[in-house]
């Protein structure tokens, strides 16, 4: 038995080359049916996630990190994607899911007149060990409980077979791809191999517990192979994670919401370079169905703002040093004269290319499932502006080098020189350049910023250029975007439609909160894009086209703007209600996906960065008026 391998291929033989696999005849078919997006917690290691459904399902993982091809796909195809599932036997059992608080220890838990059982998956922390753990638990809590374990990898998106090695503590599963990616499955528990699939069917009593962990397999001893590695490492995970929370700041009213969302932020962390990916899935819809499929697993630009503010404020100084690092190397190693990307790979690659998984029918029908994002290239000048405004609120706590400055000075000046450009727009249209307002007011945010920071240090600065650009920009605003008979900023210059992103504007200090004319855009803003407290993005029949057909749920990181918005112009009892409001659609372990679904289902990559910073700034600012309030 040692060492024999099984091997099991999503391609036929004289199709093994082939860019798009076709299912071996021979093969035993095994769907796995898509589960909703919101009936998900997620797990991780500062490297990678998994998300673990409410049936003890792990249906979507890539790996080594981030950005690698899945191994666990069926969230995306439940025949070609992948998953490992740990559950009792009895379907009848109710399934709840919790985390340990203050933790990313994620508890499933299955209920019925037969008894109680509990799945604990977590992915320790092991920095030096470099296997990126999974850990799966399996506990009888009251009664006899059957439980049934399913490994089905599909190893670089389902386009590469693998063979299996049986071992005396598990098996080794080993992608045929080019990647030749390892996977190590060590438990007690014996197994059975069929068809490039692991199961194994086993019993526990109360009290007893069985043990899985899925980990990369390099051929070297591991800390896993211990007999008391899983005990220890649930310790140790646990106190990971509950001492990193403690360190928090935040003491307001939504203490609860505030660390969850904290803790999601640190998940997506990527620890090596300090980068923090958009989300860490690609594919899923922003309408069920619908084409509206984009791969966020990389690290944007526009969030360094949102990112540092939030961090800084929580007290995470490490995590805002590490980030303001990442975004550093980014200026230093643009050439001089050309513009940022909007986007990078979470090590600071600059090849994002796109392309579409076709063998793949995509969450609910939604296609096609896009890996690589092709707007990556996209010319959105917004981004300087969050960009020095990250640097400005950074300056605070550790002072900026003077070489940094110097490369800054040549942003601004591009800025000074680009500014009147049309762009695609923070919400990366795809149906050609408009001259968007939030692109014209974070360009006077990134020049305004850096006058800032040239006075607050004595840096050297272009003042009479700069201060020029800068007023220019802000008189084109008042005099272009404002529409006397909607009484609103627009969209975009010669449009009579409003944009959610428009919500940010008190926030960057362009407008005041009492300004009449942000009161009456922020009433309009409320009328017309507002569907009881969760706001959409724009109206995508009457905006800037964004060449794809259908339309989209409401953007949850708007929702939270708005209750910024509001709180900042005094509509406090309307700002809570609407705060509490929008909580209330988070998923049962307090996770937001991009955009909230007519049906209040989770819509688009889950969870989404951008929208728990917003839940974050939204609560800070909140629990701040209301203290002021009295």
């Amino acid at each position: 038995m040692e060492n024999r391998p099984h091997r099991h291929s999503c391609l036929g033989r004289e199709n093994r080359g082939a860019a798009v696999p076709q299912i071996h005849p021979a093969r035993k078919t095994i769907m796995h049916c898509s589960i909703p997006i919101e009936n998900h917690g997620i797990i991780g290691d500062l490297h990678t996630v998994a998300l673990v459904a409410m049936d003890g399902t792990i249906d979507f993982m890539c790996f080594p990190r981030f950005d690698s091809p899945t191994v666990f796909g069926a969230l995306l195809d439940g025949e070609n994607g992948g998953y490992f599932k740990i559950s009792p036997v009895n379907e009848k059992m109710r399934c709840v899911q919790s985390y340990i608080p203050d933790s990313a220890v994620l508890i499933t838990r299955f209920l019925g007149d037969a008894g109680v059982a509990e799945v604990s998956d977590f992915m320790p922390l092991n920095d030096r060990d470099q296997t990126h753990d999974l850990v799966r638990r399996a506990k009888a809590v009251r009664g006899d409980i059957a439980f049934r374990m399913e490994l089905v990898p599909r190893f670089d998106y389902g386009r590469a077979g693998h063979r299996i090695e049986r071992h005396k503590d598990g098996v080794v599963l080993i992608s045929e791809g080019a990647d030749r990616t390892a996977l190590r499955l060590r438990t007690a528990v014996e197994l059975r191999v069929e068809d490039g699939t692991v199961t194994a069917e086993f019993r526990l009593k109360a009290g007893e517990t069985a043990a899985f962990v899925l980990e990369g397999a390099d051929g070297a001893d591991r800390p896993s192979a211990s007999p008391g590695y899983v005990s220890q490492s649930f310790k140790d995970t646990l106190n990971f994670w509950q001492a990193w929370v403690a360190h928090s700041h935040y003491r307001g009213r939504w203490r609860e919401m505030v660390n969850r969302s904290a803790l999601t932020l640190k998940l997506l962390t990527y620890e090596p370079c300090g980068s923090l990916v958009a989300a860490p899935t690609f594919g899923l819809p922003e309408e069920v169905g619908g084409s509206r499929n984009w791969d966020y697993r990389y690290t944007w630009i526009r969030d360094a703002s949102f990112t540092i503010y939030v961090l800084m404020h929580l007290g995470y100084t490490s995590e805002a040093t590490a980030y303001m690092r990442w975004i550093e190397q980014r200026c230093r190693e643009l050439e001089p004269g050309n513009p940022l990307q909007i986007m990078y790979r979470i090590d600071g690659g600059h090849d994002l290319p796109e392309t579409h998984l076709d063998h793949w029918r995509g969450y609910l029908d939604s296609r096609p499932v896009r890996v690589g994002n092709g707007a990556a290239r996209q010319l959105q000048l917004d981004i300087y502006g969050e960009l020095l405004d990250a640097v400005f609120l950074y300056n605070q706590i550790e002072p900026i080098s003077y070489d940094f400055w110097a490369h800054l000075t040549r942003l601004i000046d591009w800025v000074c020189d680009h500014w009147r450009e049309p762009d695609y727009g923070i919400w990366e249209v795809r149906g050609g350049t408009y001259p968007f307002l939030y692109s014209r007011v974070m360009c006077w945010v990134a020049i305004d910023r850096g006058l800032r920071l040239a006075a607050k240090r004595s840096f050297p600065a272009k003042w009479d250029h700069w201060t020029r650009t800068r007023d220019e920009i802000y008189t084109n605003i008042y005099e272009r975007f404002w529409d006397p008979g909607l009484e609103a900023f627009v969209q975009f210059e010669g449009s009579d439609a409003v944009d959610a992103s428009a919500l940010l504007m008190p926030i960057v200090k362009i407008i005041a909160p009492n300004d009449p004319r942000w009161r009456s855009t922020l009433r309009v803003i409320n009328e017309q894009l507002t569907d009881d407290a969760l706001v959409y993005r724009y109206n995508v029949l009457r905006g800037a086209s964004d060449g794809l057909p259908g339309g989209e749920g409401t953007f949850s990181a708007c929702s939270f703007w708005n209750v910024e918005a509001l709180a900042a112009s005094g509509e406090l009892k309307q700002a809570r209600l609407y705060f509490e409001k929008v909580l209330g659609y988070a998923n049962h372990v307090g996770l937001f996906a991009e955009e909230i679904g007519l049906k209040g289902e989770q819509l688009g990559n889950f969870p989404q960065a951008f929208t728990h910073l917003g839940l974050i700034s939204a609560a800070r600012h909140l629990d701040r008026a209301l203290d002021e309030d009295g």
